[in-house]
C-alpha cells in the first residue's frame, strides 16, 4: 500500500498545481495522498505559502477531495513550521493533519531567522560567525526545538527529523557515532515516544542529492526498538517525485525491523503492513 502525506505544490516552493499532484499520485498507484504545502510564516522567505493564499489553498484542496472521491483518498494538511512561542501545529486546527517541522534555529548574524534547510554556504557562515563553528551547540539547539514542539504542540507527523545533517556534505561537521550526538537523538526519540508522534522516513535527500534517508538507518532501528510509528513520505515538490526513492525507504524500514507503517486512511490513523 502506497501513501504520501508530505508534498508541495505551486502554492509554496513546489512545481505543478494541486490537481497535477493528485493525478501524479493516482498514476503512481497511491491509496491516499496528503497535501502539505509550507504554512505561512510572519517573515519573508523563498519557500513558504503567502498568508493571503491560504484560503484559496483550503478551498481548492476541499474541492479536489470531493472531485476524486472513489479514486484516491485525499487529505488536507500543511507542513507547519514550529517557531517557539510564535507558530506551531495548533495554529492550524482546520486541517485533516499536519507535518510538524523545524526549519529555523534562533537568529543568524543579520538578526533574521537562521534557516537550517537551505544553502550550506549560508548555514556555515552563520555557524562560523555566531557559534565559532561549533556544530554541537547548533545541534543542541536544533534538537531542543524539536523536543519543545513535541512536548508542547505535538504534530501527528514529525518531519525530516535529522535533516540538519545535510550540511555534512559541504564540510565534515560531526560524526553521527559521536557520543554527544547519539545522546541528543536518544533524548529526542524518547520525547517523541512519550508524545506518540509518527516519525516520517523522508526520501527527498536521497532522490534529490544522493544523501541518506531522513532519518539515518541507525535512528530508524532505534525508533523500532522504542515502538515509534513511522510513515514513508517523499517530501515531493513535483508530481513525478511522489514515490521517489520509496523502494529504499521500504527496504530501510524492514531492515530496521518494522513490519507496519501508520497511515491516514478512512479518516483515521491506522497501522498497515509494509508491502
Amino acid at each position: 500500500m502506497l501513501t504520501n502525506y508530505h508534498s508541495h505544490s505551486h502554492y509554496c516552493d513546489g512545481k505543478g498545481s494541486l490537481e497535477e499532484q493528485v493525478q501524479g499520485a493516482i498514476a503512481q498507484g497511491l491509496r491516499a495522498f496528503g497535501f502539505s504545502s509550507h504554512c505561512p510564516v510572519s517573515f519573508a522567505n523563498q519557500w513558504s505559502m503567502k498568508a493571503e493564499r491560504l484560503a484559496d489553498y483550503l478551498r481548492e484542496t476541499a474541492t479536489l477531495k470531493e472531485k476524486y472521491k472513489g479514486q484516491i483518498e485525499l487529505y488536507i494538511g500543511l507542513e507547519v513550521d514550529f517557531l517557539p512561542n510564535q507558530l506551531g501545529p495548533s495554529d492550524f486546527l482546520m486541517l485533516d493533519y499536519c507535518v510538524g517541522s523545524v526549519h529555523y534555529v534562533e537568529l543568524n548574524q543579520f538578526g533574521q531567522p537562521w534557516e537550517i534547510d537551505g544553502s550550506s554556504v549560508e548555514f556555515l557562515a552563520c555557524l562560523d560567525t555566531l557559534y565559532d563553528g561549533n556544530i554541537q551547540v547548533a545541534l543542541e539547539k536544533y534538537y531542543g526545538i524539536i523536543r519543545k514542539m513535541v512536548e508542547t504542540d505535538a504534530p501527528p507527523i514529525v518531519g525530516h527529523l535529522d535533516k540538519i545533517k545535510m550540511h555534512n556534505e559541504a564540510r565534515p561537521l560531526f560524526e553521527e557515532s559521536e557520543e554527544w550526538y547519539v545522546a541528543l537523538v536518544e533524548d529526542t526519540l524518547q520525547t517523541i515516544k512519550k508524545a506518540g508522534c509518527i516519525v516520517e522516513i523522508n526520501t527527498r535527500g536521497n532522490y534529490k542529492r544522493g544523501l541518506e534517508l531522513y532519518p539515518s538507518p541507525w535512528i530508524i532501528a532505534r525508533m523500532n526498538e522504542l515502538h515509534i510509528p513511522i510513515c514513508i513520505n517523499s517530501d515531493s515538490h513535483r508530481p513525478e517525485e511522489i514515490t521517489a526513492s520509496f523502494p529504499l525507504a521500504f527496504e530501510a524500514a524492514r531492515a530496521a525491523g518494522y513490519t507496519h507503517q501508520r497511515v491516514l486512511l478512512e479518516g483515521k490513523w491506522q497501522d498497515v503492513e509494509l508491502n
